[in-house]
């Protein structure tokens, strides 16, 4: 059970190489000062190209965390069955692709429903430790 959550922090960490590998050049290129960036937004004049890297960096830092707790719980009450561990790796393929989706496809309406199942996932995940709880 514990695997994905691993595979899904490495993909984060990943995500976190390619934000800076793509932003710093971007800036001094576009002759930034780096204290542009200490608000939020403050660096909108970056290429998108650029800007959803951060976004999508970002945003394995929002719904994962359900995904995280989930995890953790179904481990450490011992509800971690095959359907659970599948669930699990399914929630992070699912989150995978939404990454690709935003960064290189660039397409809200191909990212939105990866969005939409990685969310039911959670909710199935959800669900099925909660029953686990009271049977």
């Amino acid at each position: 059970m514990l695997t994905p959550v691993l595979v899904l922090i490495i993909w984060t960490l990943i995500i976190w190489v390619w934000m800076y590998v793509t932003k710093i050049p971007a800036m001094q290129k576009a002759k930034i000062d780096p204290e542009v960036a200490l608000h939020t937004g403050g660096l909108t004049m970056l290429p998108s190209s650029v800007r959803v890297v951060t976004d999508n960096y970002n945003h394995l830092h929002e719904q994962p965390t359900v995904f995280y707790a989930l995890a953790f719980y179904t481990h450490l009450v011992g509800a971690g069955d095959a359907a659970n561990i599948w669930l699990a790796w399914g929630f992070v393929a699912i989150r995978i692709a939404h990454s690709l989706a935003q960064i290189v496809v660039r397409k809200v309406m191909v990212r939105f429903p990866l969005f939409v199942l990685a969310a039911i996932v959670l909710i199935i995940l959800a669900g099925r430790n909660l029953m686990a709880l009271v049977t």
